[in-house]
């Protein structure tokens, strides 16, 4: 069977993290080893919570005992969230680097967690630096959102022609795709939400109408990058693989927020949608997913 290795945060309560990523993958038929790199009551966003973070050695120990017993058979990739120093993250790139040796052809895909519009940085210091300079070269997929993209890239970010300036700046570091999961600029309609994916082949928005919440989700980045990747490893990098594996994921984070919506919780309401997300991401892409090559 397939494997993903997933190493990011996780919490008791709520869906971020692993507790975002390892459900929707399983529900595609992956095998996922979710190694933690902190445990949570619950999201920090709530303004009170209990748990700690894991220490890099203990992280490593995990993996180290996972790796022994599996000898990593099967395989196709890793995928990295939040991490809370620059030793977690050495930890991770370790992994990497025997997964790699196991499995040749597996991906790495980093989701370069760091921080957001109107929040600013919310990881430690050097973490921002640590990730342009280590995990995004060592990527074959990366999915920052548009601060991220913009700090990472080294540009401001407010039309069309910038983000794709961005995306290919980062490219250059190592990534064959990156996906840009908020997307923001100057022709962006006020009742769409978009995201970007830029590869060597070709570029492509895709929008879906905006949906409102009293108390925005934690956990939509989590959800985003685990189905995306499930799509580029369902489709390909090359051609427009990653054109596929962005529409059907923009598909399911419409499902899931309209189902977050209706179901009045600040929490993604990944299990009542489960069923509909699966459908979506296996199956065509919906007529109302407006998606455009841009170059």
């Amino acid at each position: 069977m397939d494997n993903i290795v997933s190493i990011q945060s996780h919490v008791a309560y709520g869906y971020v993290g692993n507790r975002a990523a390892v459900f929707p993958l399983q529900r595609l038929g992956y095998d996922v080893t979710a190694i933690n790199t902190v445990q949570f009551s619950n999201h920090t966003g709530y303004g009170q919570f209990t748990g700690e973070v894991f220490s890099p050695e203990h992280v490593a120990d995990v993996f180290a005992g996972m790796a022994e017993l599996t000898g990593l058979a099967g395989v196709r990739a890793l995928l990295t969230g939040y991490m809370g120093d620059q030793r977690s993250g050495e930890v991770m790139l370790d992994a990497l680097t025997r997964i790699r040796r196991a499995c040749p052809d597996a991906l790495y895909c980093c989701d370069p967690v760091m921080g957001d519009t109107g929040r600013g940085f919310f990881v430690r210091d050097g973490i921002p630096e640590w990730m342009r300079e280590r995990s995004v070269p060592a990527a074959d997929i990366v999915t920052p959102n548009q601060f991220e993209l913009s700090w990472l890239a080294g540009r401001e970010i407010a039309t069309r022609a910038d983000a794709l300036a961005a995306a290919a700046d980062l490219r250059a570091l190592g990534p064959r795709v990156v996906l840009m999961t908020s997307m923001a600029v100057e022709d962006t309609a006020a009742d769409r939400i978009a995201m970007l994916v830029d590869t060597a082949q070709g570029s492509w928005r895709v929008s879906t109408p905006r949906i409102d919440f009293v108390t925005a989700p934690n956990g939509a980045g989590d959800f985003t990058t685990a189905v995306f990747l499930a799509g580029c490893l369902a489709d390909g990098l090359g051609e427009d693989g990653p054109a596929r594996a962005l529409a059907r994921t923009a598909a399911a984070v419409e499902i899931l927020f309209a189902a977050t919506r209706d179901a009045c919780t600040r929490e993604l309401a990944l299990i009542p949608a489960q069923d509909e997300i699966t459908a979506a991401l296996r199956g065509p892409v919906p007529a109302h997913i407006e998606i455009e090559r841009l170059r």
